[in-house]
């Protein structure tokens, strides 16, 4: 699965401003809130909370806001009230975009969305128009300077912990896992202590799509920019090979 990386170390690269870091936290922290009011505040009997909570370590979210997120949801059940929509489409040149949002106007997130895709060239398309283009799987994502262990020791860990998948970049390892299996690979990379930079259940593309002319290039890149900046939206897929 070489070039999976690619996109997620330009991503996270991204995300490494004050800014982006922020988006982060909101979006980690709503997802908090969903968990806790479908499945409780115990994440040993709550596995999505448990997939969340996993995620906002690999995004360096400090404990005391994760404990602090559990509770205030725990405590506020009756006024959570986001609900998890998905969006799927095409950019210019038939980019293959899926949108991942957590709202509580799904009206408003509707319209922000298809602005967005207007705005780049692009359009909303039906249910499952191009979600047959990606797998859903567990991607962690490790920087090569914060990792101590050597890529063959890191990837039988990974492997015996039910990874189905290893692969070395120039600056980072990559571990593709079934998302059923994701919390238990998690666990096994923090009992070695091994530093994620970003770990998460996530679409990856069966392929990448090549793109040369700069004109579909920026307009595909107003769209992305534009849904990363709506606060509804919680992740952004596509099949473009930047």
């Amino acid at each position: 699965m070489s070039g999976h990386s690619k996109f997620a170390n330009i991503k996270h690269r991204k995300e490494k401003n004050d800014s982006a870091k922020g988006k982060i936290f909101t979006i980690i922290g709503r997802e908090i809130a969903v968990a806790v009011k479908d499945g409780g505040a115990d994440p040993f009997n709550n596995s999505r909370l448990a997939v969340v909570i996993a995620k906002a370590k690999a995004n360096n979210m400090p404990n005391d806001t994760i404990d602090r997120g559990i509770k205030k949801a725990a405590g506020d059940l009756g006024n959570v009230n986001y609900e998890y929509v998905t969006y799927e489409g095409y950019g210019p040149n038939g980019i293959a975009i899926i949108v991942d949002a957590l709202t509580d106007n799904k009206n408003r997130t509707a319209a922000n969305v298809r602005s967005a895709f207007t705005k780049g060239n692009g359009s909303i398309g039906t249910p499952g128009c191009v979600s047959f283009m990606f797998d859903k799987k567990g991607q962690i994502i490790i920087d090569k300077e914060e990792c101590n262990m050597e890529s063959d020791e890191l990837m039988m860990l990974a492997l015996d912990a039910g990874a189905e998948d290893f692969s070395e970049e120039e600056d980072s390892f990559e571990i593709v896992c079934d998302p059923d299996l994701y919390e238990q690979v998690v666990a096994a990379l923090e009992v070695a202590k091994i530093p994620m930079m970003s770990s998460e259940v996530t679409m990856i593309p069966q392929t990448f799509v090549d793109l040369t002319d700069e004109v579909t290039i920026k307009a595909l890149q107003k769209t992305l920019d534009l849904l990363e900046e709506d606060d509804d939206v919680q992740a952004v897929y596509h099949n473009w090979d930047e």
